[in-house]
């Protein structure tokens, strides 16, 4: 249903707006994810919380984006044991170019494998990693792996 408030009008319910990722050691991720993506990391006072910059393009509270921010927060149990399904939710990151070269890159960082990137025809190349501190997140770009691009038409 729309909505009739013309406040309202340029946005639309229901979409993910933000996300969180929880660090049993948070430095540890900061420094995980601000390597492999760029991200940048600020501390809301002396709270165990930080707000994730994911880049030029995300949304903020008085524009519209192509993505999203988040935050990273202090674990309040312990990490997920490695090869335990997924509890909860992950995130998928869009990649410009080279999944595998992103893949390969958080492999050195101290990720490891959760799924070997592959092509996914009419979507493009999909992979997913486990953080260092065994959280599941998504890489994906529509180049495919010989360099032609899924979304093309």
């Amino acid at each position: 249903m729309a909505s009739t408030d013309p406040a309202k009008e340029d946005t639309v319910a229901n979409l993910v707006v933000h996300f969180e990722i929880h660090a049993s050691e948070p430095q540890r991720l900061i420094d995980f994810y601000g390597q492999l993506l760029g991200w940048s990391f600020t501390q809301f006072g002396d709270m165990p919380y930080w707000s994730i910059e994911t880049g030029e393009g995300a949304i903020t509270m008085d524009a519209p984006g192509r993505g999203i921010n988040g935050g990273l927060t202090q674990r309040r149990g312990p990490a997920p044991e490695r090869g335990a399904p997924v509890n909860g939710a992950n995130f998928v990151i869009g990649i410009e170019g080279s999944v595998d070269e992103v893949f390969a890159k958080g492999l050195e960082l101290g990720a490891s494998e959760a799924v070997a990137p592959e092509d996914m025809q009419g979507v493009g190349r999909v992979g997913y990693l486990l953080d260092p501190d065994g959280n599941v997140f998504g890489l994906i770009s529509s180049l495919l792996s010989d360099g032609t691009d899924a979304m093309a038409r």
